[in-house]
């Protein structure tokens, strides 16, 4: 059996660039980027998705990979996926500040642990929000929106030398900024408490100086910085809820051309 030389590219190139794509997303993306997730199983599901996509895309013009406009489109391709994963992982980045800044609002900053997901050492507290943030993402089907946003981006953004747009990019930055201003939607309960907790210790050490405000105040802050986490979890599923639904919402704006 013969094949053309050209029939080959096109059949190479069909797949290959979609693949880019797909698996530069997967690279990123919140759990399905992370360091627990064998590179294998993460390329074998960039395949896997690649082989259901790809036969319902519009015929390309063949075109040699190895070309200059060929690498052009690859890296067009990679750019593309990484810009959508980004945006969820800056929720979960948004998650984890918060997380942070709460623990090290009781007293919890110095009780670190490793982070199986990126491989570095994050408070305890933070580990526990970036646990919940993936349980109530997958619990939400995030992973399926996400997987079928990346499907709809090859109607808005079709496999050619085209990227995302200036407008796109300006999305992406402006979105950056919701690691902050989430970070304190997050931590903003106990960061009011603490503050509370903190004017009445100072009122105490005014009042009664010989008091010995580190054995008395850690203790009650360590202990009233877990009421207050255990209380506002009720609030962290809405809050969670926002953030992914802006994501998904910027995202989609920054793929339209």
């Amino acid at each position: 059996m013969n094949i053309p030389l050209e029939q080959l590219t096109a059949w190479v190139t069909a797949f290959l660039w979609p693949f880019f794509r797909i698996g530069a997303l997967i690279m990123v993306a919140p759990i399905f980027g992370a360091r627990t997730v064998p590179m294998f199983y993460r390329i074998g599901l960039a395949a896997m998705i690649t082989l259901v996509v790809f036969p319902l895309l519009p015929e390309q013009t063949v075109l040699d990979p190895l070309s200059p406009e060929g690498i052009l489109i690859t890296a067009s391709q990679i750019f593309i996926g990484l810009v959508m994963g980004f945006f969820v992982r800056l929720v979960f980045a948004a998650v984890e500040t918060g997380g942070s800044i709460i623990g090290q609002t009781m007293g919890l900053g110095f009780a670190q642990m490793m982070d199986p997901s990126n491989g570095v050492s994050v408070p305890v507290v933070s580990q526990f929000y970036n646990v919940m943030a993936t349980l109530v993402f997958l619990a939400l089907n995030g992973h399926l929106i996400l997987i079928e946003m990346l499907v709809e981006s090859f109607k808005t953004i079709p496999i050619s030398t085209q990227g995302i747009t200036e407008n796109g990019l300006w999305l992406l930055v402006t979105w950056a900024a919701w690691i902050f201003k989430g970070a304190m939607i997050i931590a903003l309960p106990a960061i009011a408490a603490m503050l509370l907790v903190n004017i009445a210790f100072g009122v105490m050490m005014r009042a009664a100086p010989q008091l010995n405000i580190f054995a008395v105040g850690f203790p009650v802050t360590l202990m009233l910085g877990f009421i207050v986490i255990m209380v506002s979890l009720s609030m962290f599923v809405p809050q969670f809820m926002d953030l992914m639904d802006g994501a998904f919402l910027v995202m989609h704006e920054a793929l339209v051309p």
